[in-house]
């Protein structure tokens, strides 16, 4: 089947990465797949050594007048069966067609801008029911998930700080990540260290808020990463602490790689965890439960080795490549033009 998939997002990102996988595993189980891009030379390398073609457009403001010409110009010299736009710059700008128009949205987004899509699909069960109380009906959408890479035999990163125990925290440095809350927990745990991968516009006040609570030679920033399966294999504790997460491709994350982890109760980790049977979860925004779950897991590692394993079982089951790819390609089937 002949698959456009769109997509304007940003260099770095969970939805822009799950994009490049989906489009190269599509590929890879022999569909016609045109990748739609903005300008990135980076992305595109990848897709276009993993055998596809991308199309890179400015995807600009509202004086871009080159993008969307060019893109419908694109759509209809490829002629796919299904459109994919993802996100709200792409759905904003990618027109109607004789193609079936699917929206794809990770999060609770403004459906102004998916009003001339067919169908939508929602990452999360609840961005579904989200769709759905809006007044999209439940014939035009869908639930599909994510999948990530599988780090059973990812060999574990060998820079970490030695101390140890030792916590993960994975993701942009951002409110929304809540990696204040993780720092807050932290002084409540002696001896514990904590590390976290990522960059964003919050660092200095971390390093700021780490300090103040006493915990700065505790607290490892390592800047971005794009090694997650290894830091994961070599931590002893993944901690998501999202205040706002719709899905957490991170918690995904941690299941292949067979951590243990602890989140805090955020839309997406409170659908996908399932609480003293695959992970921890603890109320948003209360430091001391999150500090007293990862005490206990800490104290027990048989318990965090039990839920550990039965978080890889639900990646192999529900979120590996091949059954989400399985699940997009029959979907794919059911709505096609």
């Amino acid at each position: 089947m002949r698959l456009a998939q769109v997509m304007a997002g940003a260099a770095l990102g969970g939805a822009e990465l799950f994009f490049e996988r989906l489009c190269l595993a599509l590929h890879g189980a022999g569909e016609e797949v045109l990748p739609v891009i903005r300008h990135n030379p980076a992305r595109a390398a990848r897709l276009a050594a993993g055998g596809l073609r991308p199309v890179q457009l400015p995807f600009g403001n509202r004086l871009d007048f080159i993008t969307r010409p060019r893109l419908r110009a694109a759509l209809h010299g490829f002629a796919p069966r299904v459109t994919v736009s993802w996100m709200n710059r792409a759905s904003g700008v990618t027109p109607r067609g004789p193609w079936t128009l699917v929206g794809r949205l990770g999060g609770y987004y403004d459906l102004r801008h998916y009003r001339a899509c067919d169908h939508l699909v929602g990452n999360t069960r609840g961005i579904v029911d989200w769709l759905r109380r809006q007044g999209w009906p439940e014939a035009h959408t869908h639930h599909l998930p994510n999948f990530v890479a599988d780090f059973a035999a990812t060999a574990p990163a060998t820079d970490l700080p030695p101390a140890r125990p030792l916590l993960l925290g994975l993701g942009r440095l951002h409110t929304d990540k809540g990696f204040d809350l993780a720092i807050r927990a932290l002084a409540r745990l002696p001896g514990v260290h904590l590390a976290i991968a990522g960059e964003g516009p919050e660092r200095s006040a971390l390093a700021a808020l780490a300090a103040r609570e006493g915990v700065a030679g505790r607290v490892h920033f390592l800047g971005w990463r794009d090694d997650a399966g290894a830091l994961l294999k070599a931590a002893d504790l993944f901690v998501c602490s999202s205040r706002i997460e719709p899905l957490g491709n991170m918690v995904i994350e941690a299941w292949s790689a067979g951590c243990p982890l602890v989140a805090l109760d955020a839309d997406g980790p409170r659908e996908l965890v399932r609480h003293d049977r695959d992970g921890k979860l603890a109320p948003r925004e209360d430091v001391a439960a999150l500090a007293a779950s990862i005490a206990a897991l800490l104290a027990d590692r048989a318990r965090a080795g039990a839920l550990a394993a039965a978080g890889r079982a639900r990646f192999e089951t529900e979120f590996a490549a091949a059954p989400v790819l399985a699940a997009w390609r029959r979907f794919f089937a059911t709505v096609a033009s």
